[in-house]
């Protein structure tokens, strides 16, 4: 896969940005800029929508909700900024935050933000064979990665002014009913109920949590961007779109439900989309014993929270294959989708079988 980080398209129709409107904003709150931009957007899209804001001196991007109809708590850009924000002048692996506009009186519609296009080296699927990876250095970049995140978990929120960010205590309980929730509700007649597995994970909870952190909600290999001159070193943590306050166990389950290793059901190992069986990269057990080296947090439950994070994509894929389903999309890349439910939901349900309390 491509290493390319700034692979940028076309505006896709009903998504358009007015440049005149957009360099005036700009304008107002970055000296300096020189000539008109030129819009175009990221070709990997989230559920936001993020345009890359180009002027011939200086690379901006732009984050804002989806056009239309959306939930008002939900793709809440204020949430991306303030985290970031607060969190630079201490874990500097952030892009720079320029401004932020509400949604009220925006002029855009909607709010948005504007932050600074870090250049640098983007995985995927596979670590390129031009960066000559060998076992020792996939190694060292495997470090680096999670070396990154529990630096992250470290940081004292409130201190930097995020001590309101959210409602830590509880974070464990409110996520897996949560999930459970959303799941019952997004149900097909063509996917399982997974009724077990939600039963599994409400009436196995931790009695305590371990501590309370930031928390990213989706650390990944191919959601970091590495520096050009030195590949393991983390330039910028992106998508904070999730991120809370909150246990950090869970936060570590949700990275390693995304982890592959050998010996991982085939169609698990196939949905993988980062390089984290490439040769030295270490395995989920490596990980949490390194995790609980550098922490001193007690990961005896552990398996509790890798089932949370399995399932919990098994939720994002039946939420995307409901609307599918009943005909709110036409993608048909999403047609697959509750098959990937179902292995995914087995996943869980084996991981659960092997659960050591």
């Amino acid at each position: 896969m491509s290493e390319e980080l700034n692979k940028t398209v076309g505006v896709r129709p009903g998504e358009e940005l007015d440049v005149g409107l957009i360099d005036s904003i700009v304008r107002e709150h970055i000296p300096g800029l020189e000539g008109t931009p030129e819009i175009r957007q990221f070709a990997s899209g989230h559920s936001n929508l993020t345009y890359s804001i180009a002027y011939p001196n200086k690379s901006l991007v732009l984050r804002r909700p989806p056009f239309g109809t959306r939930p008002k708590s939900g793709h809440s850009m204020i949430r991306e900024f303030r985290v970031m924000n607060a969190l630079k002048p201490v874990f500097p692996a952030v892009p720079e935050t320029y401004f932020h506009v509400p949604d009220e009186g925006s002029p855009l519609g909607a709010e948005f933000y504007v932050m600074e296009l870090v250049p640098g080296r983007k995985l995927e699927r596979t670590i390129p064979d031009s960066w000559g990876f060998g076992e020792e250095e996939g190694h060292k970049l495997c470090l680096s990665f999670f070396h990154k995140l529990i630096e992250l978990h470290k940081v004292d929120y409130k201190a930097i002014g995020l001590g309101d960010f959210g409602k830590p205590e509880g974070y464990v309980e409110r996520q897996v009913l949560g999930w459970n929730g959303r799941y019952e509700r997004a149900i097909t007649d063509d996917v399982e109920d997974f009724a077990d597995v939600r039963q599994w994970l409400a009436d196995h909870m931790p009695p305590g949590e371990v501590g309370h952190c930031i928390v990213h909600g989706d650390y990944r290999l191919d959601n970091v961007i590495l520096c050009e001159q030195n590949p393991f070193e983390i330039k910028a943590i992106l998508d904070w779109e999730i991120s809370a306050l909150g246990d950090p166990l869970m936060d570590l389950g949700n990275t390693l439900a995304y982890w592959s290793q050998k010996g991982d059901p085939n169609e698990m190992i196939a949905m993988c989309m980062q390089p984290c069986m490439a040769p030295g990269m270490l395995t989920r057990e490596e990980i949490c014993e390194l995790y609980a080296k550098e922490t001193g947090l007690d990961l005896a439950k552990f398996d509790y929270y890798l089932v949370a994070g399995v399932f919990r994509l098994a939720v994002i894929l039946q939420q995307i294959y409901y609307r599918y389903y009943h005909g709110q999309t036409q993608n048909k890349a999403f047609a697959g989708f509750g098959v990937r439910v179902g292995q995914i939901g087995n996943y869980a349900r084996r991981l659960i079988e092997k659960a050591d309390f």
